[in-house]
This record gives C-alpha cells, sequence and structure tokens, in this order.
C-alpha cells in the first residue's frame, strides 16, 4: 500500500467498544429460561409418577390394566426422566464452557492482541493501524483524537491486501505534533470507477486487565473493552 507511513484507514469503521450489559442480561435470561424449563418438566414428572402409582393402585383386580398400555407409560416415564437428565447435562456442559472461555481469556492478560477496531494508542509518536483492503483503491483517511477533533486527513492509492500496516507519526496537516494518547481512524475509499470499497481495520494493543463478570469475558485493550470472540490473533 503506497501510504503505509502516514496514517490509518476504515472504510465501515467499528467502534472498539463493546456494551457489557447485553451480553450479560442475555447470558441471566438464558440461565432464568432454562430452570424454568426444568422447573416445568420436573413437576410434570412427579405429576405423571403419582398419576401412575395412583393407577396401579385402584386397578381393578378382575380387570387389570392393559400390558400394552402400561408398557407405553413407562416409556413415556422414561422419556420424561431422559429430558431431566439431558437437561442438566446441558447446563453442565455451558457452565464448563464458560469456565474454559475466562481460563482463556486469563493467559491473554499481558500479551498483544489483534481486534477489529478503529481506536488505538498512540505511543512516542507512532500510532498504527492494520488495515484489509479488498480491491486496488482510493482511500480519505481522517485521524480524530479523543475529543472528536480531527488532526489529520490525507488521500492515498492503496493496492488490495490484508493486515497492511499504517503508521501515524502524531503530526497534524500543519504540521503540529500531537501528543500521545488514543486517536481515532475513519476512512472511506472508492476504486478506479467511482464505486464504494469496504476497507476494514484492525489494531493492535496489550491486553492489560479481562473482566471475568460478564458472559463473554471482556478483554481490555488500548483503553477499549472488547469480547473474547472479537479477537483475531494473539501475540507474545
Amino acid at each position: 500500500m503506497a501510504a503505509a507511513s502516514a496514517a490509518t484507514n476504515a472504510s465501515p469503521v467499528v467502534s472498539g467498544t463493546t456494551p457489557q450489559s447485553s451480553s450479560s442480561s442475555s447470558s441471566n435470561s438464558a440461565s432464568a429460561t432454562n430452570d424454568l424449563a426444568t422447573q416445568q418438566i420436573a413437576g410434570n414428572f412427579q405429576s405423571f409418577l403419582q398419576l401412575l402409582t395412583t393407577q396401579l393402585q385402584n386397578q381393578n383386580p378382575l380387570d387389570p390394566l392393559d400390558t400394552n398400555q402400561f408398557t407405553q407409560q413407562l416409556v413415556e416415564f422414561a422419556g420424561v426422566q431422559q429430558q431431566l437428565n439431558t437437561n442438566s447435562s446441558l447446563s453442565t456442559l455451558v457452565s464448563l464452557q464458560q469456565t474454559a472461555q475466562s481460563t482463556q481469556a486469563l493467559t491473554f492478560v499481558g500479551k498483544t492482541a489483534t481486534v477489529s477496531g478503529s481506536t488505538t494508542t498512540m505511543t512516542n509518536s507512532q500510532a498504527t493501524w492494520n488495515l484489509d483492503v479488498p480491491s486496488n483503491c482510493t482511500m480519505t483517511v481522517t485521524i480524530s483524537n479523543g475529543s472528536g477533533q480531527t488532526v489529520f486527513t490525507g488521500n492515498y492509492s492503496a493496492t488490495s491486501g490484508n493486515g497492511q500496516p499504517f503508521n501515524w507519526n502524531g503530526k497534524g496537516n500543519d504540521g503540529t505534533q500531537w501528543p500521545d494518547g488514543q486517536y481515532k481512524m475513519t476512512a472511506t475509499a472508492v476504486d478506479g470507477s467511482g464505486n464504494p470499497v469496504a476497507v476494514s481495520t484492525d489494531v493492535q494493543g496489550v491486553v492489560s486487565s479481562v473482566d471475568l463478570t460478564q458472559t463473554p469475558p471482556m478483554l481490555t485493550i488500548n483503553g477499549q473493552t472488547y469480547t473474547i470472540n472479537q479477537i483475531k490473533g494473539i501475540s507474545s
């Protein structure tokens, strides 16, 4: 990419921050639904057992319950019991999966992660974004600071390719050296025919902390929070 040393890009730029309440509330709702279903099945199970026992106790000795009907009822009885066991096993599997996910998230602390996002931290007057460019295009790049103020704009020719680094030295269009901190890049791109090109951006940063109270766990990278499934790569 011709402009790999000047700034950053992103067409449909994705914010790095993920709401923390939705996943947690979704998990709690699913858990409550599962608990309610289990209680209902258990209630039906007990009711069926009482009915079957009462039926056996009060049947006519001269006209006992038909063998085929009794066998069918026993099969239904076993089916309800199996459903209860299945629900319990599924709950255990979900719990084990969440534990494994939390354990995996903890191993990311202190490592450099690559995530889909547009906000990165400039350190020592160096900020980098990785660009996924689906086809040759011309990009218009805009970089803004944490206050939303535009600090840099530029037009660049880009060739197709994924993971292309775009470096910015922290200098504005007027030569002002901006301080270290968080900066967001946005980019629009068009091909030779003027059709829009969807250029996406990734950012890298050290995982500073993990919030295990959220489902899935939330990782803090460059001051932004991400779910574990947003991680595209991890390096030491």
